[in-house]
């Protein structure tokens, strides 16, 4: 029953895609149970697998697909949406303009049971900006995904059962450095860049360990990590920023806002993800109420 359900589903979103001229058919493969082959070449949208990467995709449907990964962590479909979209942006999957039909569920049902049509350029925060085809310009896809992922990690989970807050500043990083000064000792001084990149899987702890100090990391576009525990002094009059949010989202607001640099702030006292661009919240990703 589950499977038949699943393939009807499958089946009218890749009809809506074509009535719409939709660019991809996002499909979190995540939650159905019996994947079968997904597009069939019967559409023209393209087909973007979305997986928390604890499930074994069929072969034929990697071949047919491009495959987006998010992080295995409990989000609100509208969270995981959001995240699959920016990532897709990062990895130029999508662009303004494009149409993209979204395929969700909850993995313990074992079948996809929504559709959301969203219009890249008018949905979410990240969406309507206009600084949507630059955002990630210069900087690497696979350094901006290793950062959003600890930071939704660290959001979610803390750190040792407790709340953390950070923030991290990707790219334009002699300039963000002329904005910035050590609180603390550089940890990463003395290392080769090798040694310290983001994508070294075997830095996560320490990154997660370090997130705990005050201050800023900075991190070059190829993801050097530059510095721990800086001093933001760029930050933007109060008076022009959305009200309840703090220093950290001040200096995110106010390094983007004069450099070229990418900010994500974790907040410490919700546990709320967001990316700045140009002095603005770009995308912003709530923690799940429990």
């Amino acid at each position: 029953m589950t499977a038949m359900l699943s393939r009807l589903i499958v089946d009218f979103a890749y009809r809506i895609g074509d009535e719409i001229g939709a660019k991809a058919v996002m499909y979190w493969i995540d939650v159905d149970q019996n994947p079968g082959i997904v597009n069939e070449g019967k559409s023209s949208a393209q087909t973007i697998l979305v997986t928390r990467g604890d499930k074994e995709i069929p072969e034929d449907l990697v071949k047919s697909s491009s495959i987006l990964k998010i992080p295995n962590l409990k989000l609100t479909r509208v969270g995981q949406i959001k995240i699959a979209i920016t990532k897709g942006i990062a990895m130029g999957l999508l662009k303004k303009g494009d149409k993209v039909v979204c395929l969700t569920g909850i993995p313990k049902f074992g079948y996809v049971d929504s559709i959301m049509i969203i219009d890249v350029g008018r949905e979410f925060e990240i969406l309507t900006s206009e600084y949507i085809t630059s955002i990630f310009e210069g900087l690497q896809p696979e350094v901006f995904e290793a950062v959003l992922n600890i930071a939704l990690e660290l959001g979610s989970q803390g750190r040792e059962g407790r709340s953390v807050g950070t923030i991290f500043i990707l790219g334009d990083h002699e300039r963000v450095l002329q904005y910035s000064r050590q609180i603390i000792i550089n940890p990463f001084a003395g290392y080769q860049e090798e040694e310290k990149n983001i994508l070294n899987p075997a830095l996560k702890d320490t990154i997660k360990e370090f997130s705990a100090l005050d201050g800023a990391f900075i991190i070059k576009s190829n993801g050097v990590l530059m510095t721990a525990g800086s001093h933001i002094s760029a930050a933007l009059e109060s008076k022009d920023f959305p009200k309840g949010l703090g220093s950290r989202h001040l200096a995110a607001a106010g390094i983007t806002a004069v450099t070229d640099a990418v900010a994500v702030v974790v907040s410490e006292s919700t546990g709320t993800v967001r990316v700045f661009k140009k002095g603005r919240i770009i995308v912003s990703i709530e923690k799940p109420v429990e």
